[in-house]
């Protein structure tokens, strides 16, 4: 049962990527490249020419795996794709089971602003709208 949990664990991981691959243009990939100069050789950079590429290396240099994903949601936050950086949360808090709240704990704290862009996606419930009272009658 462990193995099908690990494998379905993986698939999601892939699936992610893949999804993460799609929504990333050449453009994208430089700016990415670019944030993240610090950790990729420009001789090795130069030979990153799609997403897939950039993941790859990521994963091979210990900066990204399915169970830590800390370094993406960085890169994609000082990058401006807050797109990217909510599709990676998602998938933290829904197929790692690791919510906001208990990320406190682990490796994966780090982006404190990742939560607002959730917060601008997520709809307000009830509760939290602001009721306005009617404006005062004319006399």
């Amino acid at each position: 049962m462990q193995d099908l949990a690990v494998t379905q664990r993986m698939s999601e991981y892939s699936s992610m990527l893949s999804d993460l691959s799609e929504n990333i243009t050449n453009e994208d990939l430089e700016q990415l490249k670019s944030a993240c100069k610090e950790d990729i050789p420009e001789d090795q950079s130069i030979s990153i020419t799609s997403s897939k590429d950039w993941f790859s290396y990521l994963e091979k240099n210990d900066k990204l795996a399915q169970d830590n994903l800390s370094y993406i949601e960085h890169i994609f936050e000082i990058s401006r794709r807050p797109d990217l950086l909510t599709r990676v949360i998602e998938y933290r808090t829904t197929v790692l089971k690791i919510s906001e709240d208990e990320e406190i704990d682990t490796k994966l704290t780090r982006i404190p602003s990742a939560k607002k862009y959730k917060d601008i996606i997520r709809q307000p419930s009830e509760d939290e709208i602001i009721k306005l009272a009617p404006p005062p009658k004319k006399a």
